[in-house]
């Protein structure tokens, strides 16, 4: 499989999102955010949905199964699991270059 080249994109670093801006990041409408909430993929800051905040892991992972939704079709259960599996993919790699692998 080719790997992705990275790319030289200048990003600032934010605290956190709200909804209507996390919407607009993921290039989602609201109700995916709110299935994504439902189902525990991301998690808000706040508990109740117009004060949603949320923080820069979440605003990620937020992306990610926007991204995986919209371009492969999954389901918010398949983007789950493919989230979880990608990050236990890279805190393995990450140890295997602790340990010099």
């Amino acid at each position: 499989m080719k790997k992705a080249k990275p790319r030289n994109l200048r990003v600032e670093m934010v605290e956190t999102l709200s909804l209507s801006e996390l919407t607009v990041f993921c290039d989602a409408n609201t109700d995916l955010v709110i299935t994504l909430v439902d189902h525990g993929v991301v998690t808000p800051v706040a508990q109740s949905a117009p004060e949603w905040e949320f923080t820069p892991p979440h605003i990620a992972r937020a992306r990610k199964a926007a991204r995986l939704m919209r371009d492969l079709g999954l389901n918010v259960a398949g983007v789950a699991l493919v989230l979880d599996l990608i990050e236990e993919r890279d805190a393995l790699a990450r140890k295997l270059a602790l340990m010099g692998a």
